[in-house]
């Protein structure tokens, strides 16, 4: 019985690492491929969405923190600014026996694969 369950989480833990990842015939696209290997490897999606997002971020410069129990105190500077995220959403339809997939792209790197609904003939 202990050696099934070692084999089983042995097996789940060798095939984790494509379960970001998408096949396009013999190819697998991962999190982090560029959009033109995406197309290389999967073609021209079936729609693209692109808009740009405001991100805050905030910065430390120079900054070392002493953390007493019950204080934290910052001895740099901290700045805030705004950066633009270029997103682009393409939709693959893979026909209806297969889900359609939504591919998410900030500033032309993949960062997201999410299932949608079955898909369509076209």
């Amino acid at each position: 019985m202990k050696q099934s369950k070692l084999i089983v989480m042995s097996l789940c833990i060798l095939f984790s690492g494509s379960v970001f990842a998408l096949r396009c015939g013999q190819s697998l696209v991962d999190i982090g491929s560029y959009r033109e290997d995406v197309v290389e490897k999967c073609g021209e999606p079936d729609s693209i969405d692109t808009h740009i997002e405001i991100r805050g971020v905030t910065n430390r410069l120079g900054g070392r923190t002493r953390a007493d129990p019950g204080t934290s105190i910052n001895f740099g500077q901290q700045y805030y600014s705004e950066i633009e995220v270029v997103v682009d959403e393409w939709i693959y339809n893979f026909g209806p026996r297969k889900f359609q997939k939504l591919l998410r792209f900030e500033n032309g790197r993949l960062t997201e694969i999410k299932d949608l609904g079955k898909g369509h003939y076209h």
